[in-house]
């Protein structure tokens, strides 16, 4: 614990901070849409968000301090969306059955293995390309924000500038700090009243039936599996970590079975949150990166906990900060992700594919295009090798 508590740093703390700020304030309004599409109440609603931050914290925690590396989860933003637009006509406990369903095939994935078979075959420079084309669009966020923002855009913009040559290691903390003090200057942040109410969790026994496994459970279970944890375990890769891919999904499965009789619809391993604090503005030692994700992890429970209370801090920062402090955050990961995938000459041409198709954003069955991308460049490299 001791040597745990030495590689913290205030930039892997800021890091972790800003990675929660992002993964929260873009999506949770999509995961309480999907809550009370599957008749929950607003109660219910919120106490399912709480619940799976508060899971994700204690897995990204406990993982990340076991292995040394920053493996972050999240919750499956298209798999909230999912059930927004397939939950209707199904029972609330029915609903509930598809979310244990889901999580024990996740699972099943972890223990037998063979996710991370597949995922091995990957090569680093397509998975790379991949990481690189999820985020470019957060790297063009930084200038999208002017047409709105200019003066706080601008201002976050020219400091990290700066940054760069004068004081490079604590770059984003300061841009943080000048972005919250323009947007203050400029009535931009909007608090709430605070309500420091404990979550409270409600069970709620599962049915089951062949219908909603068919019509909702295998859809969220391929969904998670393809755009989020195939997504977050090529991140890793992009990173050059390696743990245990197979012990760490049945983790995440198991905890999602756990969960779900509360509303914990699932978890899976987190991409573009994870990239913050991968990256290199995190931390310079790659060594000493997993704190960032122990950091984002203890205020994700927090967050779970009090969430009430927490919410009101996020939602009072502007969208255009958010999205800035993101793009600029993530700028050298891009970098790092550009470089990776033309150094392998093998699979250059393949790499680019993938970039090209997941930077499009392309959806195809209700599957994001990070997976399409990953698929166009495999199938590309396999043929090119196949010419040769």
């Amino acid at each position: 614990m001791k040597n745990i508590m030495n590689d913290f740093s205030l930039s892997t703390i800021v890091a972790g901070f800003i990675a929660v700020l992002v993964g929260y304030t873009s999506s949770a309004v999509i995961v309480f849409q999907a809550a009370t599409a599957a008749g929950a109440s607003a109660a219910q609603a919120g106490a399912w968000l709480g619940i799976i931050c508060v899971a994700m914290g204690i897995l990204t925690i406990s993982l990340s301090a076991k292995y040394k590396i920053p493996i972050m989860f999240a919750w499956s933003t298209p798999g909230a969306a999912l059930l927004i637009t397939s939950v209707g006509g199904f029972t609330l406990s029915e609903v509930i059955g598809v979310f244990i369903f889901s999580a024990a095939m996740i699972f099943l994935c972890g223990v037998t293995g063979f996710f991370e078979k597949m995922m091995n075959k990957i090569p680093v420079g397509i998975a790379s390309a991949m990481l690189a084309g999820i985020l470019l669009h957060f790297a063009f966020e930084v200038f999208t924000s002017m047409k709105t923002q200019i003066v706080l855009s601008m201002v976050m913009f020219f400091t990290y500038m700066i940054g760069r040559r004068f004081f490079q290691r604590y770059n984003i903390i300061v841009v943080l700090v000048f972005g919250v003090m323009v947007a203050w200057l400029q009535n931009l942040l909007h608090f709430t009243p605070v309500d420091f109410t404990v979550l409270r969790p409600e069970f709620i026994a599962p049915t089951f039936s062949l219908a909603s496994i068919i019509g909702v459970g295998i859809p969220l279970f391929i969904v998670t599996m393809t755009s989020q944890n195939m997504t977050g375990v090529a991140v890793i890769k992009a990173f050059d970590y390696k743990p245990q891919i197979s012990k760490i999904i049945g983790w995440s499965g198991f905890v999602n079975l756990l969960i779900a009789p509360f509303g914990g619809y699932t978890i899976n391993l987190a991409a573009l949150t994870a990239a913050i604090c991968m990256g290199p503005e995190s931390h310079p030692d790659e060594t000493k990166r997993y704190t960032a994700a122990i950091s984002s992890g203890i205020i994700y429970i927090f967050i779970g906990l009090f969430s009430s209370a927490i919410v009101g801090i996020f939602v009072a920062f502007p969208k255009e900060l958010i999205m800035t402090i993101a793009g600029l955050a993530l700028i050298g990961t891009i970098n790092s992700g550009i470089i990776s995938a033309v150094h392998h000459e093998a699979d250059r041409e393949a790499s680019m594919m993938t970039f090209f198709v997941t930077a499009s954003g392309v959806s195809l069955f209700g599957i994001g295009s990070a997976f399409w991308g990953l698929v166009a460049g495999c199938v590309f490299s396999l043929i090119l090798k196949l010419r040769k």
